[in-house]
């Protein structure tokens, strides 16, 4: 521990990138790569409703330490050991706050601590960046903090983007070298989300957070808006530490997809026996509009229609099914809809070692908690997937966190769905298996968005958040000259294969397969596919990266691999090397686009590939296509 009055400067651990602090007036941080050439400049602080500015970065008490340790995630999404290597500051100002910095060889971090008596009102926080240059922003506009955080990202010239244009978290952020700076934060508890907007004069980005809500109005039971907001943004306890703000920092694209600084900087799990935590395959039912054909009932929400569903899902080791919009009366949870018994369902399932997850919305439920959550855990189902949340104000942020604690005493899964990107609420609660707050595959009901682009672009940056609901799984598949749009009867743009590579591209716990089990049982080679993929993997590595191009993955499970590619819409040959797999791997069961797949996008072969001494693999990929290798031994 010393006493510094120059600037405090935190290396990585092998000196990839450094983060200063300034040493006199107001708070600047200052990130450099290893050769000293600058990649950002931010102006920073916390400023307190009693007109406190916790900024002055005058002489401070510096202790530093450096960590090197393993950690084991309950919920394992890119790799079942993650290392957590880092050297850090604390420079405490003497004055009931201090700054904590980190430095890993992928991102910096940095956090205030206040020890202030009693509770403390916060007015705001300032976070102001500039960049060398006019670098790339892959922006998606908000129009206001009521939003599902739904983002199609368009790479443009920040000077080019309007003044104060509002984005949600993840943000990337591209420099004229090709660095990557991707802007998001973590252990957020008892306090407002971060977003983004364009500084006044389109050279800068300015920190934003939705402040409290005075009044608000209930539109429908999806629709709690905000009318008024106060002054300030939080009340909170005057002694904590506050939400980690970071900068995922990558070379290359392929380090974005590796990049796991929102689980290795949240809190650790507080839920003591997390043996009851199953991820897994889900059959869902309202991307397909609840069609069944070659049935002896009409589609639609029904109990046929769910034990039909559990069946499915039985036959397949599936082990989840969600009864989403329509098991119960909106508005209220304890009055089912006619024709659905959900403890009957629940019984059903587990005589079938298929569990029941329900749908509600955020409002409903915050409305009707205990009664609800008493009646859920008497019926025995496995989890929720809760909807519309579409805020993250410090209430709406107090409300994840009391259902997710509330949720683990029950043993509940959780997937929660129009709702702000994972901010490390599923390490310290791991019954949080998963996120939406990404433009998904529901999209293609009503929009053409979900482009083979947008695909190859998610894992570059709203992946690394945290885990995403996209809701893969789509068996209607058409290249964009042939796709339209139909609420009823759904089809994706690209290939089968592409949808099938999504499974293993994305990361999430709670995986859904989004067709009707009728599509399923028409497309046996692409079931056989999803009996087996895992949801969880021990290791990942990247073949191939290009942000909106291509990427190619490589995971293990045990000691099975699956590897997967996808692209945009330009049909491309890409040579994978596979020489890291074991020696006892002599082939490969392959899906990939079939020789029509650029005319029809539901064309795919299964074949067996077997490996040359080479390990080299010559994947062609029509438009928006995919493939997938299964290690055979």
């Amino acid at each position: 521990m010393s006493v510094h009055a120059a600037p405090v400067t935190v290396k990585s651990p092998h000196n990839r990138w450094a983060v200063s602090v300034s040493d006199s007036g107001p708070l600047a941080l200052r990130v450099t790569d290893g050769s000293g050439q600058p990649l950002l400049q931010q102006e920073i602080a916390l400023v307190l409703a009693d007109g406190r500015k916790l900024d002055q970065g005058s002489q401070a008490t510096v202790s530093t330490r450096t960590v090197d340790e393993t950690v084991t995630p309950t919920v394992a999404l890119k790799s079942a050991k993650l290392r957590d290597h880092f050297n850090e500051a604390v420079l405490d100002y003497g004055s009931g706050f201090s700054l904590i910095v980190r430095a890993y060889d992928n991102g910096v971090a940095y956090r205030f601590a206040t020890k202030l008596d009693g509770q403390i009102t916060v007015a705001g926080e300032k976070s102001v960046t500039t960049f060398p240059g006019d670098p790339t922003i892959y922006y998606g506009e908000e129009t206001t903090f009521h939003s599902h955080n739904e983002i199609l990202y368009t790479p443009q010239p920040l000077s080019q983007l309007k003044p104060e244009a509002l984005t949600s978290l993840p943000l990337l952020v591209r420099l004229a070298d090709g660095t990557s700076l991707l802007f998001s934060e973590t252990a957020l508890e008892n306090y407002p989300g971060q977003w983004m907007r364009v500084g006044p004069d389109s050279r800068s980005l300015e920190a934003i957070w939705p402040a409290l809500p005075t009044r608000e109005e209930e539109i429908s039971d999806r629709d709690l808006v905000v009318r008024e907001r106060d002054a300030n943004i939080a009340i909170t306890a005057g002694t904590r530490a506050f939400p980690w703000r970071f900068v995922a920092l990558a070379a290359k694209d392929a380090e974005l997809l590796t990049n796991s600084l929102t689980y290795l900087l949240a809190d650790p799990s507080r839920v003591a026996d997390t043996s009851w935590i199953k991820p897994g395959k889900v059959q869902w039912d309202w991307w397909h509009n609840f069609n069944v054909w070659d049935t002896d009932f009409v589609g639609g929400v029904s109990q046929k229609l769910y034990l039909h569903y559990i069946d499915f899902a039985a036959e397949n080791g599936l082990p989840y099914v969600i009864l989403d919009e329509g098991w119960y009366k909106l508005g209220d949870l304890t009055a089912q809809a006619e024709d659905i018994d959900v403890p009957a369902l629940v019984k059903y399932g587990k005589s079938k070692g298929v569990g029941v997850i329900l749908w509600s919305t955020s409002t409903t439920l915050q409305k009707q908690f205990d009664v609800a959550m008493e009646q859920f855990t008497r019926w025995g189902i496995a989890g929720l997937k809760v909807d519309f949340f579409q805020r993250d104000d410090q209430p709406a942020v107090d409300f994840y966190w009391k259902l997710s604690a509330e949720g683990a005493k029950r043993k509940l899964l959780l997937d929660y769905h129009g709702a702000h990107k994972p901010a490390g609420l599923q390490r310290t609660y791991p019954n949080v298996l998963t996120f939406e707050g990404v433009r998904g595959l529901e999209n293609a009901k009503w929009s053409d968005w979900i482009t083979p682009e947008h695909d190859t672009t998610l894992p570059f940056i709203r992946q690394v958040a945290g885990p995403m609901d996209y809701t893969p799984g789509a068996m209607d598949n058409a290249q964009k000259e042939q796709f339209h749009v139909n609420n009823r009867r759904p089809m994706s743009q690209g290939t089968r294969a592409h949808q099938l590579a999504l499974y293993v591209v994305y990361e999430s716990p709670l995986q859904m397969l989004a067709d009707s089990p009728s599509a399923y049982r028409a497309a046996p080679d692409a079931m056989k596919f999803l009996r087996q993929v895992p949801v969880t993997w021990d290791e990942t590595r990247v073949l191939e990266a290009e942000i909106g191009v291509k990427v190619a993955v490589a995971r293990r499970s045990g000691d099975r691999w699956f590897i997967a590619a996808l692209n945009n819409s330009e049909a491309r040959t890409l040579e994978l090397d596979l020489s890291f797999l074991p020696a006892k791997v002599k082939s490969l069961e392959v899906w990939q686009d079939g020789p029509n797949a650029a005319r029809d996008g539901r064309d795919s072969q299964l074949r067996t590939l077997k490996l040359d001494s080479s390990r080299r693999v010559k994947v062609e990929l029509a438009p928006g296509g995919g493939w997938v290798g299964v290690s055979k031994k």
